[in-house]
């Protein structure tokens, strides 16, 4: 079958749901209202509350939440057929994450930029509250391990990706006290500091010594490295502690400093990285060699799809995302479908590459199922065949596939730590939070809760041993990390159901999506926590059986008291004032 057809029909479908859907979401259930006063107004501070051009936004919120989750997550689900996978992520993107998205937007904004676990008190009570809060922590202490796992890897194998990457970081800087403080437009600056990264992509490929390879100065991958571990082992653990230093930093600056400039600079890259690969799409027109479905698995997809692609489909970290810093910098409300649902549209198109970028890559089924043997093997190919896959596609505009290899790595590396310097804040907020709520207002402070954050992040990536050896922790975390992710999505469009009913509109739009999430999520998650990870399970592992228990309990007991809340009639106000 031809690719480009998958392709068309993908983006037929993400248009028609931006035209007509979120249109009849924004106008007819939302109702919003461009008079309404923003938080980014209401609060403005200069460091979290930012009144933000659209556009600017669009580019901070869609590179915070478009990390590698959409590439990995659809380059495993592959394994049980490219169509399974397809359908998940086009009509998940449409009838799920827009409104997912875009519902924790509008109700943030609509309740002073406050985080949906801050919300959860205001809609289900106090205890939901709190459990709501534990839930997001671990979950955002997952995506900080699994995300700089996936970027020290990718660091040590694709070296020439390092360069344009760290100089990414004062260009944004600069970008960020240009427009800022000079009242320049963001625009121009942004394209010459992606031109300046490619330049230094295309050097870095091409030169060796300006490829920081950590493995290679210490030998090889049989080198020696330090405090007895390997030179691979310890390039990794140099990698994740500069990333720790770098989070630390980039989460406590204002938002204009770096995180917006940086951001904006990421949604060129992406628009430039999804150009590059759907325009070689076309050159090259490749045709499938996936399987449309694969019979032979060791796992059924049952419910296991639906988790494995979160991002891409749908993702509770969009939710945190789109409460936790987007409300805070949203200038109009209605710019919120631009920001919200087009945000989840654009994850929806970059999952589709990904996925045409993999079941392409092979010449024939036979060599597919040979690299997709089981479900173990996709986890750990997925990646790299992407990687591989999306540098042939490039190749139709020829680019060199060395070249092509590094641009798709640095674009991987970015969104990942976009999302990853986003989540650590996202963390100290809830860190804060619990601090005011138990009374312990040191952790409240700015550095002690961001110390926290970054320390406990790095233990958790780096101490758990596993299949990858040392530092496996983000490896071993990707499952938990699928359901937790997909149990905070069904959970706050509860809470969008919740909200929409006491103001007295149809709440379908969000409570079909969530019962299909919950369901899937809560049959997966039980049998992973109890099957595989408990003591007498398949693959016993005390930490995920811990995590992963502690985290069902809280997702059962709120989603109980959340549907009490949606059978009663309350009256409390859940809209500020305007």
């Amino acid at each position: 079958m031809s690719s480009i057809l998958v392709a068309i029909i993908g983006m037929i479908v993400f248009a028609l749901g931006y035209r007509y859907y979120s249109r009849f979401v924004a106008e007819k259930i939302f109702r919003l209202d461009p008079n309404y006063v923003t938080p980014a107004h209401r609060y403005k501070d200069g460091v979290d509350f930012v009144p933000t051009n659209k556009f600017v936004l669009w580019g901070h919120h869609f590179t915070s939440v478009a990390g590698a989750a959409p590439i990995v997550g659809p380059a495993i689900a592959v394994y049980w057929g490219w169509l399974p996978a397809f359908l998940w992520v086009i009509l998940g993107t449409v009838f799920a994450a827009g409104v997912h998205d875009f519902g924790t937007l509008v109700l943030s904004v609509r309740n002073k930029g406050q985080s949906v676990g801050t919300l959860a008190h205001r809609l289900i009570g106090q205890r939901a509250k709190l459990l709501f809060l534990f839930i997001i922590l671990i979950l955002v202490l997952m995506v900080n391990a699994v995300f700089a796992w996936v970027i020290a890897n990718l660091f040590i194998s694709y070296p020439a990706s390092v360069l344009p990457v760290f100089i990414q970081i004062p260009l944004a800087i600069w970008i960020g006290y240009a427009v800022y403080k000079k009242n320049k437009k963001m625009l121009i600056p942004s394209l010459i500091a992606l031109a300046f990264m490619y330049f230094a992509a295309v050097l870095a490929s091409r030169i060796d010594f300006l490829q920081i390879d950590l493995v290679q100065y210490m030998g090889g991958e049989d080198g020696a490295g330090f405090f007895g571990l390997g030179a691979v082992s310890t390039a990794f653990f140099i990698w994740i502690i500069i990333l720790m230093i770098y989070v630390y930093i980039a989460s406590t600056l204002p938002v204009w400093k770096l995180l917006q400039p940086r951001d904006f600079i990421n949604s060129h890259q992406l628009v430039v990285g999804l150009a590059i690969l759907y325009l070689g799409l076309l050159f090259v027109n490749p045709e499938i060699t996936a399987p449309i479905t694969n019979a032979n698995t060791d796992i059924s997809w049952f419910p296991l799809l639906f988790i494995t692609i979160a991002c891409g489909a749908i993702s509770g970290f969009h939710g945190l995302v789109s409460s936790g810093t987007s409300s805070k910098q949203l200038n109009n409300e209605t710019e919120a479908r631009f920001v919200g649902y087009l945000g989840a549209i654009g994850e929806g198109v970059l999952a589709l590459i990904a996925i045409i970028a993999v079941i392409t890559f092979f010449p024939s089924k036979e060599a597919f199922l040979a690299t997709y043997s089981s479900f173990t093997a996709s986890n750990g190919a997925g990646l790299g065949v992407f990687v591989e896959g999306a540098s042939n596609l490039a190749s139709g505009l020829m680019i060199p596939t060395d070249i092509a290899s590094t641009i798709v790595s640095i674009i991987v590396v970015s969104f990942a730590a976009t999302t990853l310097d986003t989540s650590v804040r996202l963390m100290r907020y809830i860190i804060a939070e619990l601090g005011v709520e138990y009374k312990v207002p040191v952790l409240s402070k700015t550095h002690v809760a961001t110390t926290i954050a970054v320390v406990s992040s790095a233990a958790l990536v780096l101490l758990p041993e596993g299949p990858k050896g040392f530092g496996s922790g983000g490896y071993l975390l990707w499952p938990l990390f699928g359901t937790a992710n997909q149990l905070l999505a069904g959970i706050s469009l509860l809470l969008i159901a919740i909200w929409l009913k006491r103001l007295g509109r149809n709440y379908a739009i969000a409570l079909i999506p969530m019962i299909f999430v919950l369901f899937m999520t809560l049959i997966a998650m039980f049998q992973q926590v109890i099957f595989e990870w408990s003591w007498f399970g398949s693959n016993a592992n005390m930490l995920l059986f811990v995590l992963g228990a502690i985290t069902f309990v809280f997702a059962v007991w709120i989603i109980l008291t959340a549907f009490s809340s949606l059978t009663k009639n309350m009256d409390e106000p859940i809209d500020d004032e305007k």
